[in-house]
Formats: structure tokens, C-alpha cells, sequence
């Protein structure tokens, strides 16, 4: 059979100006074949800037009366840029538009509160998927949480139906896939595919927000600044005392739902340190909750990349955490492949989330096609 791309975009709540697009071919169960994978930068330089703004606003606004206005703005100038990322993506490749079944267009999650009690869920991304279908002449899925929340999920995480057909590809069981982005989340894969997904905590955005708010940076390459400091383990058993930690899953988080006020006392070296000691515990709090202990730990997303991070999940989960890379796929390229898997799960109206890893009743399909 002849399969089509589909294509995957994936910007995420770590704001690292860059456009992730990735090619994939699928039947919405299996990876039939990987294609390309490009970073892509913002083209307008005011874009990290606008989105740091948003990010500010959806905390004022917390789902309470009108949008910020700056919302539309942003939507807007993210759904053109990105519309644009996906044509020059096309071009590079030598990709048709006849060769493409699909657009998974995730867009940017600027607010994301889950359910709790009597509180109900809400998520708020901001992507235009009518305007990059007009765009790009190509059907577009987006709005891929909006369902899930309506009956009841928390409409994260959403990767993890693509995380299980990622271990039949390696051939792995047993196995947690985990994603350091803004948040940190894992999936478990057990022996049976058994299926367990949710948010562990915080992952890189509150090291990010540090080194920026200490004029040091974007981030902590590589961990350096990190390796440097001392652990303040007050502020981390203090830290782990949240509610949160203790939740069953499914469970998901907001990239803001903590505070890190105290952190801002400490220096470059110990924040850094702190803020990624508390990775590795956060991941090792979470695999108590499995039915299992896992082999392995499987690393996709751009904390997999400092060294430090990586070595404080070994060292506090006490089991080996590895670059997805040592299995011969792209641990930058994983969320957006996973939204090019979901596109076309959407077209065939095929479950993307499920009680295990929404808290869904039954498994649900979702997405809007535009």
C-alpha cells in the first residue's frame, strides 16, 4: 500500500524559538516509515518575546471572563510562521502537496488546568488550523485536547498512544518514555502494552526561566551551571510536599501551576543545580505509582541534552536513563512525530486518549479537521 506523509508541528511551553516539523508515514497504528525532521527558527524576532507576554497574561486571566487580546495576535502570527515553516519544510524535501495527507498542527498550550474535585478541565491552545489549511491547501488537524476535556479528561499527555507504537518499532516492553520539555511526563509500556501516562512535574522551563531571570542565558547547556552548584534539598523535600506529587494518575500539569519564589535567592550554580535535582526526583516519585519498575528509561526532548539532567534521573530513579538516540530515532523530532501519528488517528477517528492516560471513561478520539 501506498502511504502518504503526514506531517507533525510541535512548538512547546519551553519557548526555545523554534518550530519542530517532522514527516512521518503511518497507518495510524504502526510507523510505516520516518521522513524528515527540521528545526525550523521564528522568522519574526518579536515572536519569543509575544509569547513570553501571553504566558503572562493566561496567568492574570486563568480562564476567568474575556480572552486577552494578545491572544489573537499571537495565534496569528504562530499559524502564519508556522504555515510558512511547513511550505519551506516541503520545499527542502522535495515533499509534494499531493504526497501529504495531513497537517497534525498542535499549536502553543498557554494555559492548561485539570481537572480536580469539583473543578472542571480547561486548556487553552492558540493555533489557527482553518488559516494553514487555506494556507497550505493541505487538511489540517488541530484542537487535539478540546474533546478529551469535554468528557471529563485532563487532555494531556496525548503522546503516549505514539509512544507505544515507538516500542514496537525498538522492539521494547517494560520501558517508560520519558519527555523532559516545560513539564516532564512518562509513559510506561508494560510487558502486555499496558499503557500508564502522566506529567511527573517540572522539566526544563523552570531552570529556563532562572538562567534568563539571572541575565545568563536561555538555558543551562549542557548542565554546566548546574554541575557547579549545590543541591538545596530543603527547597526540594519542601517542593515534593505538594498534593500533587501524591495524586494516582492520570494527572497533568500547567507549566506555571508552581512556585519557585525561592530559587530567585539562590546563585546561578545552586539554582540550576536545585531546579534539576528536583527533575530527577519529581520522575523517581512518579515511577512509585507504576505497577512495575521499569527496565529502562528512554529520553526524548530537549532535557535529554544536558548531561546533568540525564544524571540526576539515573542516579535518583536508580535505573538507566538513555537518549532515545541509542535507539536510532530523533529525540528532538518525538512530539512533533507524535502529532503527525495523532493527525491521522484524528482522519480515521481512531482513540488518541484513554483511561490510563487521560482519565477518560472509554477511549476517545479527537481533533478538529479543518
Amino acid at each position: 500500500m501506498n502511504y502518504k506523509w503526514s506531517i507533525g508541528l510541535m512548538t512547546g511551553t519551553v519557548n526555545d524559538g523554534f518550530i519542530d516539523v517532522a514527516a512521518l508515514k503511518t497507518d495510524g497504528h504502526q510507523i510505516i516509515e520516518y521522513g524528515p525532521f527540521e528545526l525550523i527558527p521564528y522568522q519574526n524576532k518579536n515572536i519569543q518575546s509575544k509569547i513570553i507576554e501571553t504566558f503572562e497574561a493566561a496567568k492574570k486571566w486563568r480562564f476567568d471572563n474575556i480572552e486577552p487580546a494578545i491572544f489573537a495576535e499571537t495565534e496569528k502570527l504562530i499559524s502564519v510562521e508556522q504555515s510558512e515553516a511547513v511550505n519551506k519544510f516541503m520545499h527542502k524535501f522535495n515533499i509534494k502537496r499531493d504526497d501529504i495527507s495531513c497537517v497534525g498542527f498542535h499549536g502553543l498550550t498557554v494555559l492548561h488546568q485539570a481537572p480536580l474535585g469539583d473543578i472542571e478541565g480547561k486548556t487553552k491552545q492558540l493555533g489557527d488550523g482553518n488559516l494553514m489549511a487555506n494556507y497550505l491547501k493541505i487538511p489540517v488537524v488541530n484542537d487535539f485536547r478540546s474533546n478529551d476535556i469535554l468528557n471529563g479528561g485532563q487532555g494531556a499527555p496525548l503522546a503516549p498512544i505514539y509512544h507505544l507504537a515507538v516500542s514496537h518499532y525498538i522492539n521494547k516492553k517494560n520501558i517508560i518514555i520519558l519527555n523532559i520539555g516545560g513539564v516532564s511526563n512518562i509513559t510506561y509500556i508494560g510487558e502486555d502494552d499496558k499503557l500508564i501516562a502522566f506529567d511527573t512535574g517540572p522539566g526544563n522551563a523552570p531552570i529556563n526561566d532562572f538562567v534568563r531571570k539571572k541575565n545568563s542565558g536561555q538555558m543551562d547547556t549542557n548542565g554546566d551551571f548546574a554541575s557547579k552548584g549545590s543541591v538545596n534539598f530543603d527547597f526540594i523535600n519542601s517542593f515534593l510536599s505538594h498534593p500533587y506529587f501524591e495524586l494516582n494518575f492520570p494527572k497533568s500539569l500547567d507549566r506555571d501551576q508552581f512556585s519557585y519564589n525561592q530559587i530567585d535567592e539562590m546563585s546561578l550554580e545552586d539554582g540550576c543545580a536545585t531546579l534539576t535535582k528536583l527533575i530527577g526526583e519529581n520522575i523517581s516519585k512518579a515511577i512509585k505509582l507504576l505497577p512495575k519498575k521499569p527496565e529502562r528509561i528512554i529520553a526524548s526532548g530537549g532535557g535529554r541534552k544536558n548531561l546533568s539532567i540525564m544524571n540526576a534521573i539515573s542516579k535518583s530513579t536508580n535505573i538507566k536513563c538513555e537518549g532515545i538516540e541509542k535507539y536510532g530515532l530523533r529525540g528532538d523530532a518525538i512530539e512533533a512525530e507524535a502529532f503527525a501519528f495523532l493527525a491521522v488517528r484524528s482522519l480515521k477517528k481512531l482513540p488518541l486518549s484513554f483511561p490510563s492516560t487521560t482519565g477518560v471513561t472509554n477511549p476517545l478520539t479527537g481533533g478538529k479537521i479543518n
